[in-house]
């Protein structure tokens, strides 16, 4: 059976063509964000080409704002919401098994039972499990217990998103990758370039037509944040195995210098992200999947909440149950990556590494 599929013609990429068509022939959003560049250098757009675009996208909406084309005119351009729906339309076609990614973008509900089901298998590990001896955490779970939960939950999103990232790949006709690409694709979202509007102005999210850096600052929180809470369990996993350090370890040790900021940046970040969401024009987005977007971003923000609260409760009666939530939530966050909202930062930095690749062919 192969892993690669052909990028059907489905009516969210049949009108995100025809949308695309216009622009092309407009070219008043030239020095907007990645998305325009990429779209003038082509004449007519196969489907992998709208999945690049729609990936490519940050949906912080100037163009929209900036179009003369929007409803009333006859035209009706909304390209943010065109490509937020073929984008969405396109992590459940790359995922494996099909259909997960789509019940569970569409359904905040999905994300909650998941949630609930993973802080119950904690809880019930810890009260059938608990070992003998131990110190801090490690008294309520056994290490070995938790590594056997964790492994697989970690391994299998990341296969997952490793069919996804292939099939991308594949339908978006890319080319070998070559470490230029790379270094300026992981420069791109390191400063979250394409989220400035293209003139440093910022989007227009959350207020209308008046520019705000609001929402490229949360995101940029919440990446961090996350990336340095998972650095933190990478090097307490390297001093555990490799240096026989075990913990609990104290603040001045790399996974407290690296966890305790991450869990502060994701908290801040998904509560920021939360709130402009609720601002932010519902048109102008994918709209059937508000619901499994919140509910996502709550996961991400009960991570880093629950993860900082179980650190400050460290020797009292709270650990356990606080452990519970914590680990639960981390569970699911795992489970749901391939399916849920965080599949974006995988497919967003394919859609960069391709964009980069366009740019040298242009000057090679």
């Amino acid at each position: 059976m192969s892993l690669d599929t052909p990028a059907p013609s489905t009516p969210a990429i049949t009108e995100a063509r025809r949308q695309a068509e216009i622009c092309n022939a407009c070219r008043y959003c030239e020095g907007f964000c990645a998305v325009f560049p990429a779209m003038f250098d082509k004449r007519l757009f196969a489907n992998g080409d709208i999945t690049q675009l729609a990936n490519l996208c940050h949906n912080c909406r100037g163009c929209y704002y900036s179009c003369q084309y929007t409803s009333p005119h006859e035209f009706e351009l909304n390209l943010p919401k065109a490509l937020a729906e073929v984008q969405v339309e396109s992590w459940d076609r790359f995922a494996w098994p099909r259909g997960i990614s789509a019940a569970v973008q569409s359904n905040g509900l999905a994300i909650a039972a998941v949630l609930v089901l993973g802080i119950a298998a904690l809880f019930f590990a810890q009260s059938t499990l608990s070992p003998d001896g131990g110190e801090g955490f490690y008294a309520v779970l056994a290490h070995s217990v938790m590594t056997a939960i964790f492994m697989p939950a970690f391994l299998f999103p990341l296969a997952v998103l490793a069919i996804g990232l292939r099939r991308y790949w594949h339908e978006t006709d890319g080319r070998p990758v070559k470490f230029r690409h790379l270094r300026e694709a992981a420069m791109n979202a390191a400063k979250m370039r394409n989220l400035s509007g293209g003139q440093e102005q910022g989007c227009n999210y959350e207020k209308g037509d008046r520019y705000s850096q609001a929402r490229r600052y949360a995101h940029q929180a919440t990446m961090w944040g996350f990336l340095l809470c998972f650095a933190a369990t990478v090097s307490g996993t390297v001093m555990h195995y490799g240096f026989a350090l075990h913990a609990p370890y104290s603040l001045i040790s790399l996974p407290k210098i690296l966890g305790v900021p991450g869990g502060v940046l994701l908290t801040l970040g998904t509560v920021k992200l939360a709130w402009l969401k609720t601002r932010a024009d519902s048109n102008l987005g994918a709209g059937t999947t508000r619901g499994g977007e919140m509910a996502f971003v709550f996961l991400l923000g009960l991570t880093g909440a629950s993860g900082l609260a179980l650190y400050a409760s460290t020797g009292t009666t709270l650990v356990p149950s606080l452990m519970g939530l914590h680990l639960g939530a981390v569970l699911a966050l795992f489970l749901l990556t391939p399916y849920s909202k965080m599949a974006h930062g995988f497919y967003r930095l394919a859609a960069l590494v391709r964009d980069a690749q366009r740019r040298s062919a242009k000057t090679d």
